[in-house]
């Protein structure tokens, strides 16, 4: 499926999100959950600054879809988020049974610029979401975040 203009405005907000994120000293991961009228739903950003590194958006909104939304409605719903799910988010979204995920930025643009920059890898292995969950459809990266969310990783991490 291509990327459409609403698409594109939803992942507007999932970089807004990730830009709050940073503002607030955490890193920068925002995502929206989206019903198919294209009402937002749900929406969250990274937590993990408190010492919870699974404090994801990402599963924030699959416990939340789960705990507010029938589960045989679930897969209309769209993710949108900022980066790609890692794997523990990936299989809350396929256990959740969450529909399509857009992703703005890709694991392995996230791997490169954590290696560019010097940090450390990830404690868990840096798994793609159709690795993870191979029958949820995906779209992905789009090309006109990756600057902007790769300046928002460099304020986090360099501050």
């Amino acid at each position: 499926m291509a990327v459409s203009a609403e698409d594109l405005r939803h992942l507007e907000r999932c970089v807004e999100l990730a830009e709050a994120a940073v503002a607030m000293g955490d890193e920068p991961f925002g995502s929206v959950l989206v019903a198919p009228d294209g009402s937002v739903l749900m929406e969250d950003h990274n937590r993990v600054s408190g010492g919870d590194g699974t404090r994801h958006p990402e599963l924030a909104i699959a416990l939340w879809a789960a705990a507010n939304v029938a589960p045989d409605e679930r897969a209309a719903l769209t993710v949108y988020t900022s980066g790609e799910h890692c794997a523990m988010c990936s299989a809350a979204h396929a256990w959740a049974g969450l529909g399509r995920i857009v992703f703005a930025t890709s694991t392995p643009q996230l791997v490169q610029w954590y290696a560019e920059l010097g940090l450390p890898a990830s404690p868990v292995t840096a798994l793609r979401i159709t690795e993870v969950a191979p029958g949820i459809p995906v779209d992905g990266p789009v090309d006109a975040f990756a600057e902007r969310v790769r300046a928002l990783h460099e304020r986090h991490h360099l501050a």
